[in-house]
């Protein structure tokens, strides 16, 4: 069996490799995009090709959205605000975007932002509440949740409010 070089993937091969794919997990249009373009399928092929698995449901953005924030938040325990950032970094739409976090539970995922906060503060030496908070609530946004909640989240915790 021979190696095919860069850039001599024939339209046919391509297609199926990228059906295969996108039938073993879900993939957005910009990730097949970038497949085909590194197994060497032209950008003609390219395009022919993500409307044709587009059409037939292989790929769906909308799909892919909704999964997508489904298991950041409940494996990786991200927030809204990273999730959006990843989603957007994939070049999916805002719609898409905005549909895919309205999947997660408010109070699923203010729980949580507070065993987050919990697990954190556990790590923490800090004897001053002020440097604690503000620890904090640099841990939960790098975590992606929302400022706003972050601070209110934090503030609660440590009877600040």
């Amino acid at each position: 069996m021979r190696k095919e070089k860069v850039g001599q993937i024939s339209k046919e091969v391509a297609l199926g490799k990228a059906a295969s794919l996108c039938s073993l997990s879900e993939h957005c249009s910009s990730q097949i995009r970038e497949k085909l373009l590194s197994w060497g399928a032209s950008a003609e092929d390219t395009e022919e090709i993500i409307n044709h698995l587009l059409g037939e449901k292989y790929i769906d953005n909308l799909r892919f959205a909704r999964a997508y924030c489904h298991d950041k938040f409940l494996y990786s325990h991200w927030g809204r605000i990273k999730i959006g950032q990843m989603l957007r970094n994939l070049r999916l739409s805002k719609e898409e975007i905005a549909e895919g976090l309205a999947t997660i539970p408010e109070e699923a995922y203010l729980e949580t932002l507070s065993e987050a906060l919990q697990t954190k503060d556990k790590t923490l030496k800090d004897t001053n509440v002020y440097q604690r908070k503000g620890k904090l609530v640099r841990h939960l946004l790098s975590r992606g949740f929302e400022m706003e909640l972050a601070i209110e989240a934090v503030d609660e915790y440590l009877n600040l409010g």
